[in-house]
C-alpha cells in the first residue's frame, strides 16, 4: 500500500512532469524541448526509486537523461535546426493521416483499459525478496524474451533507416580551400572572405553581428541558423562602444 511520502512524492513530482511534457510539445526551440524531457525523465527516475525499483530509477536517470538526452541536446547545439527547413512538408495530408492514427490509438487505448480488471498489488518486500535487479533480469529473459528482442531489432532497423535516410551521395567533389577561392575571386564577391562576428561591436560573440564603418550591421556576419532562431544580439554601433569604452576608461583612472 502506498504510504504518505510516497504519495505526497508522486503529487508534487506528477506536476512537474507534466508541465515538463508540455514544454516538450509546444517549445518551439529543440533545446529547450530537450531540457523538458531531461526534466520529466529524471522526475520519473525519482518516482522508480520512491517505489522500490532502486535499479530502473538510476538506470532511468543515469542512461537516458545522462547520456541520451544530453548527446541529442550537444548534437543540435553544434549542427542546429533550421526553422525554414522544418517549416517544408514534404508529404501531403500527412496531417489528416496523423490525426486519423492519432484518434485510432487513442480509441485503441480506451478500449484495452475498460476492459481492465484492477486486482490487489503485491507488496514491494515479496516483489523485492530475490533482489530487483535479478527479478528484473528474469522477467526481461524470461516470458517478455521475444517481445525484448522485437524491441531491439525495431531499434536496429530504425538506426539503420535514419541514416540511409540522411545519406546524401555527392555529385561532384567537395570544394577545398583552393577551390572556394577561386570560385570568390572568379566571382569577384566576398574575395576577402566573410567578415567576424563582432567586428566593430561591444560584444564578439556570434550571435553578434559585427559592424561596418557606418554603424550598421553586416548580413554577411550574421549566421543563417541564429536568423531562423531570432537569437541575434542587438548590435552596438561604433560610436556607442567608442563613447562606452572612454566611460570605461574614466571609471577606471578615477579608480
Amino acid at each position: 500500500m502506498t504510504g504518505t511520502g510516497e504519495a505526497v512524492l508522486f503529487w508534487i513530482a506528477a506536476p512537474l512532469m507534466v508541465l515538463g511534457a508540455l514544454g516538450l510539445a509546444f517549445s518551439r526551440r529543440a533545446v529547450y524541448a530537450a531540457l523538458s524531457m531531461v526534466m520529466v525523465m529524471i522526475l520519473l527516475g525519482v518516482v522508480y526509486v520512491a517505489q522500490g525499483a532502486e535499479f530502473l530509477g538510476i538506470v532511468q536517470i543515469f542512461v537516458y537523461s545522462g547520456a541520451v538526452m544530453m548527446l541529442f541536446i550537444f548534437v543540435v547545439m553544434m549542427v542546429g535546426v533550421d526553422a525554414s527547413e522544418t517549416r517544408l512538408e514534404t508529404m501531403r495530408a500527412h496531417r489528416w493521416v496523423s490525426v486519423l492514427v492519432g484518434l485510432g490509438l487513442m480509441l485503441l487505448l480506451g478500449s484495452t483499459l475498460g476492459g481492465v480488471a484492477y486486482r490487489g498489488g503485491v507488496p514491494l518486500d515479496q516483489l523485492n525478496a530475490g533482489g530487483n535487479v535479478v527479478l528484473l533480469g528474469q522477467m526481461i529473459f524470461g516470458p517478455y524474451m521475444a517481445a525484448f528482442q522485437l524491441i531491439g531489432a525495431l531499434l536496429v532497423v530504425a538506426a539503420v533507416a535514419a541514416m540511409v535516410l540522411a545519406h546524401r551521395e555527392r555529385l561532384l567533389p567537395k570544394p577545398d580551400q583552393r577551390a572556394w577561392s577561386r570560385r570568390r575571386i572568379a566571382e569577384n564577391k566576398n574575395v576577402a572572405g566573410l567578415p567576424a562576428p563582432g567586428v566593430y561591436a561591444r560584444h564578439n560573440a556570434v550571435d553578434t553581428p559585427a559592424l561596418l564603418p557606418d554603424g550598421t550591421p553586416s548580413e554577411l556576419s550574421v549566421s543563417r541558423i541564429l536568423v531562423a532562431r531570432d537569437q541575434l544580439s542587438r548590435p552596438t554601433t561604433f560610436t556607442e562602444a567608442t563613447t562606452e569604452m572612454e566611460h570605461e576608461l574614466e571609471e577606471g583612472s578615477q579608480r
